[in-house]
């Protein structure tokens, strides 16, 4: 389903604000115009998508907002949500010349936003589906490596189905990125934008394995794409878990990104885990309005691998911190947990004699890893797993000729720009091998 008028009005994101505001047309301009348009643009080489981040920048500072959006979704058809949801800070931004210089980076993120933004409201078009081919590709999951590959496939004439297990589109952009970066509803109607190019069908609830197997998407198909993301969160397997108040952070934000939590008598929440899913979980929580918010870390600030300038934000708006502590059990009261039970770790990783503590909390979200999905390809001929990812090639190949992967399935849970960039390198191995006589 893609149409945001569908999703709840009353759904909990809806109380966020934008973290980073659009710029308006005097402050696009006078930022544009700062920019120096190198010519070896350290920006692009550190944008996952290769953008001309330069070009579009000049067309914004000479009044040509339709090439820039142009410019930047040629690249990247999901311009719009990575120009929300990417890290800038340590991508394009991050390689800025001006950070050399002792002075305010190019905000690129805001301007690309800015033209993207405009493209999406005046719905511009500007790519079309190519001849048809007569040939068939078949894309197994919904998000943004998938739709971007559909899109590419399509603009070369190829047909496209998508198979997504759920009920939205978009994946994590829809379902999991943090509200104040982007919205469910935003998220959606980018995606019926990069539907419209036409001739992509999308097929919902379908889950291989269950509803269809391998063999017959082969049969189907003259390729497959593999884009189905990560599983579940991960658990923590001590005594307590089964206690009412225990969830996995990411099944928590698709909860309140797409429908009402009720925090009624939850003054205080723990979130385990130290990355950019931990981080995002405890700035949420403080915006849904629990007074006390802690985040819960086995290692110190340093080993972290949340980004910096997102927990910096996060320090700024009250969370805490306790670091080198190891949960040992729930604590619980009436079937419900009321905390942690917790030791405290030495460098060595291992508990300290005598430092065990309990942290109250009537909430506890677990952003310590999700699952692999590898298992899925099991008997697909040729599909091989490592750590429980696909392993492809720099074009998205497996060992299957017919069979490409792309998005966290392949990496292990990249930003929404990778996943983006691999759909689309995949797509295009695709398209060679299937002008060049590969059949099924």
């Amino acid at each position: 389903m893609v149409d945001p008028r569908t999703l709840p009005e009353d759904r909990s994101e809806a109380g966020f604000g934008d973290y980073k505001p659009a710029l308006g047309p005097a402050q696009a301009l006078a930022e544009a115009n700062r920019c120096l348009y190198c010519a070896d643009a350290p920006c692009v080489q550190k944008c996952p998508t290769g953008i001309d981040i330069p070009e579009f920048i000049r067309k914004i500072s000479t009044g040509n907002l339709k090439g820039s959006a142009r410019t930047i979704l040629d690249a990247n058809i999901f311009g719009m949500s990575c120009a929300r949801v990417c890290p800038v800070e340590v991508l394009c931004v991050g390689g800025c010349v001006y950070n050399e210089m002792d002075a305010p980076p190019i905000a690129i993120g805001r301007l690309q936003r800015y033209a993207t933004d405009a493209a999406l409201a005046a719905d511009w078009r500007y790519f079309e589906a190519g001849p048809d081919s007569g040939r068939s590709v078949g894309l197994v999951g919904g998000g943004p490596a998938s739709l971007a590959a559909a899109h590419e496939l399509r603009r070369r004439g190829h047909a496209c189905t998508i198979y997504d297990a759920g009920k939205w589109l978009g994946g994590l952009n829809t379902t999991g990125v943090a509200p104040y970066k982007l919205r469910a509803d935003d998220a959606l109607a980018e995606v019926a934008y990069v539907l419209g190019i036409g001739g992509i069908a999308v097929e919902s609830g379908v889950q291989v394995g269950r509803n269809v197997t391998w063999d017959a998407l082969l049969a189907r198909h003259d390729a497959l794409f593999i884009g189905v993301g990560l599983g579940a969160d991960r658990t923590l397997d001590i005594p307590g878990k089964e206690l009412a108040g225990i969830d996995g952070a990411v099944a928590f934000i698709e909860k309140f990104k797409l429908g009402r939590v009720d925090l009624a008598g939850v003054k205080r929440a723990i979130v385990v885990g130290g990355g950019n899913t931990a981080v995002d979980a405890v700035r949420e929580l403080v915006g849904l309005g629990v007074p006390e918010v802690t985040m819960l870390y086995r290692g110190d600030e340093a080993a972290m691998s949340g980004y910096e300038h997102e927990w910096k934000a996060a320090k700024i708006e009250g969370v805490r911190a306790l670091w080198h502590t190891q949960p040992t059990a729930y604590v619980g009261r009436d079937g419900r947990v009321a905390g942690l039970r917790c030791v405290k770790l030495g460098a060595d990783k291992r508990p300290l004699p005598g430092e065990a503590f309990e942290v109250p909390a009537e909430l506890v979200l677990l952003a310590i890893g999700q699952a692999r999905l590898g298992e899925l390809v099991a008997g697909l001929g040729g599909v091989q797993l490592e750590g429980g990812r696909l392993i492809v090639d720099a074009d998205g190949a497996t060992g299957n000729p017919r069979v490409f992967a792309g998005g966290d399935c392949a990496n292990g849970g990249k930003e929404v720009v990778n996943a983006v960039a691999e759909g689309k390198r995949a797509a295009l191995a695709i398209d060679r091998a299937l002008t060049t006589g590969a059949s099924k």
